[in-house]
């Protein structure tokens, strides 16, 4: 097998990614390390994406992933706009994604993730360990002339360090786009912490059927 180095590229993956308001924020900010800080509303995001075919990839295969966590203060993606942020659950379908995201610190974690589009429906569904523990389901249209692109920053630890590493992505969100429901199925399972408040507030959001990424894992150490 060839080693998995990074930077690895990804294409046109299924994509469901938004943030939320909390309803424990105290629980969120309890999960961010030290020398580092929540946004001040201290609202979470969620990536649910699929990668259907190995052909999509440039060495990882095909797979499915959510991954969670705090949008972060003080430590902005490049833009200078897009908060910084943390991972708290990594949950994916892949050995080789796996070995390569905890090898930059990442806590990744066996689990499925499956979207499933009927008409203007979408449900995208997370298991951790064959038990779902997360479902999202929203209102989507079709992808028009819209894209969007830049550069995301995520921190993980490694070491006793902190690092960051930034990600580029292109992706073609549909129109229109509305998160519904966002349930969280098991109140046992350390996810839980991250549910939302009700009414649910969704403060940002997109579906694209075609969204592409490089994958660079940490790549400095955090001042």
């Amino acid at each position: 097998m060839t080693e998995i180095v990074a930077p690895q590229l990804v294409v046109n993956s299924r994509m469901i990614y938004f943030g939320w308001l909390p309803a424990d924020p105290d629980a969120v900010a309890a999960l961010v390390p030290d020398g580092l800080r929540p946004a001040p509303n201290h609202q979470v995001f969620m990536n649910q994406y699929v990668v259907d075919d190995d052909g999509q990839t440039s060495g990882f295969g095909a797979y499915s992933l959510t991954y969670i966590g705090p949008d972060l203060s003080g430590v902005d993606a490049p833009d200078g706009v897009t908060p910084g942020r943390w991972w708290t659950q990594y949950v994916n379908s892949s050995p080789v994604v796996r070995a390569y995201a905890t090898a930059r610190g990442v806590p990744a974690s066996p689990g499925r993730t499956t979207i499933e589009v009927r008409g203007q429906r979408l449900i995208a569904t997370t298991e951790a360990d064959g038990v779902p523990v997360i479902r999202t389901t929203a209102r989507v249209g079709r992808t028009g002339d819209a894209v969007n692109r830049g550069q995301l920053r995520y921190l993980t630890r490694l070491d006793g360090r902190l690092l960051s590493g930034n990600y580029p992505f292109v992706a073609e969100p549909v129109d229109p786009f509305e998160v519904e429901s966002l349930e969280f199925l098991e109140p046992d399972h350390p996810v839980y912490a991250l549910r939302p408040a009700d009414p649910l507030e969704i403060v940002w959001g997109f579906y694209s059927p075609r969204a592409s990424f490089a994958y660079p894992g940490g790549e400095s150490v955090l001042d």
